[in-house]
């Protein structure tokens, strides 16, 4: 009888530890393990002047002491770019983080106008810490290609240039890119949300 009670004490052990030590790393990486600072070395978000849908001015120094989510979209975009600002409401209702950004970057500010993005903002609920962006086309796909990297193609903004991305960025206070983030799926918008709330945990 105690034999038999040794082995189901043994098998309980072998089973459980392995499940232990896995809870416990992944409570680390959620707590402790530090975002990668992505990009080339030293890369930060270059300054731009743009205007948002209030048709105020935008510029980097907006974005002083404030963790930001990046990410362009367009407003006729008939099916990514709504399901892309779904998430990005997911974002900015359970991020839980004060100095939360949020930016979207049209890439079609010809037709992107101040009055359309306030359409837009008002069709989905879009207010508060959540920023639509346009501007010059040439700085609105610099900035894609060379501060956001969500763009590999080359191209200069010209009238045949256009580019499209589901990309969600995540930049730290020091205008550092943290990371990437599918912003159609709702798995990446979940892991997005947890490493705003760690990244504000920074010291």
């Amino acid at each position: 009888m105690r034999s038999k009670y040794n082995i189901w004490v043994f098998v309980a052990a072998v089973l459980l530890i392995p499940f232990s030590v896995f809870g416990v790393v992944k409570w680390y990486e959620n707590n402790y393990q530090r975002l990668p600072i992505l990009g080339p070395e030293g890369h930060t978000i270059a300054d731009f002047n743009l205007v948002n849908q209030h048709g105020s001015n935008t510029a980097l120094k907006d974005w002083d002491g404030k963790i930001v989510v990046a990410n362009y979209f367009f407003t006729h975009c008939p099916a990514v770019c709504p399901k892309m600002t779904y998430n990005l409401k997911r974002v900015q209702a359970y991020a839980g983080v004060e100095n939360l950004q949020i930016n979207s970057f049209s890439v079609d500010p010809e037709r992107d106008s101040v009055s359309v993005l306030q359409k837009f903002a008002t069709r989905f609920g879009v207010k508060d810490n959540w920023n639509l962006i346009t501007g010059d086309k040439k700085q609105l796909y610099a900035l894609a290609r060379k501060s956001f990297l969500i763009v590999a193609t080359d191209g200069d903004g010209g009238p045949d240039d256009f580019i499209h991305s589901e990309q969600l960025v995540l930049i730290d206070t020091k205008n550092r890119i943290r990371g990437f983030y599918t912003g159609t799926e709702e798995a990446a918008t979940n892991q997005l949300i947890k490493d705003i709330q760690k990244l504000a945990k920074e010291r």
